[in-house]
């Protein structure tokens, strides 16, 4: 074989094997990764096989909380997965799930689709069941200034899952089963309304035991809540 003909298939095997490379990392950049903090369909989708094939007992409320992604690495170790908690390419093919395009993967911004509302609902229903209607909403719209806010995360879920942000996702009143009126004060608080006046802090004064939370500037107080600057 001359020279040249070997430095052209040289060079052909080359082109091949960059082409590879490119398409691979193609789909990797496209691929969908479902975690804790995504909401929407898909994890509606994969909350629901996951119960009923007995791996998650807990509500299907499209949120991706500590209890999918527990769920999620029982299902991985048991069907040879990287037991990782995080649902991508293969896992979704042995959930046997085809991700949809409209579903949010990462968790959206501040624009209120169904994903967020759950979100911002069990959020609101684990920091402030009991409270007053307009305290709920004001937690609610506390999680939307701190979106809006540039010292913070700029999604809910991002800012609900910063972590030390909430008590709640770590002494379980997260995982407990939501309120019907948080769900009507997280819509009230996507639509705009803001009873804490622009707070980006609140905190119980009988249970805080932090001194710096009690120099935030108080704006207004709602039941056992103290809103803050």
């Amino acid at each position: 074989m001359s020279k040249e003909r070997k430095k052209l298939i040289m060079a052909l095997a080359l082109i091949f094997a960059v082409n590879i490379f490119i398409i691979t990392l193609a789909q990797s950049a496209s691929a969908d990764l479902y975690k804790k903090g995504s909401s929407g369909a898909v994890v509606t989708e994969i909350q629901k096989r996951l119960k009923n094939w007995g791996y998650y007992f807990g509500a299907v409320d499209g949120v991706y909380g500590s209890k999918t992604e527990e769920a999620v690495k029982y299902f991985q170790r048991k069907n040879g997965l990287s037991p990782d908690g995080q649902v991508g390419n293969q896992t979704l093919a042995a959930l046997g799930i085809t991700p949809s395009s409209g579903s949010t993967g990462s968790g959206g911004g501040g624009g209120g689709g169904s994903g967020d509302l759950d979100l911002l609902a069990r959020l609101i229903s684990a920091e402030a069941r009991g409270e007053p209607y307009e305290g709920q909403v004001a937690v609610g719209a506390v999680v939307l200034n701190r979106v809006d806010h540039a010292s913070f995360p700029n999604s809910i879920s991002g800012v609900i899952y910063q972590s030390g942000a909430f008590s709640c996702l770590n002494d379980g009143q997260f995982d407990q089963p939501v309120a019907e009126s948080a769900y009507r004060a997280a819509q009230d608080a996507l639509n705009g309304s803001d009873p804490s006046g622009g707070a980006i802090y609140y905190f119980n004064p009988a249970t805080a035991t932090s001194k710096w939370i009690w120099s935030r500037p108080l704006i207004v107080q709602i039941g056992s809540h103290r809103f803050c600057a």
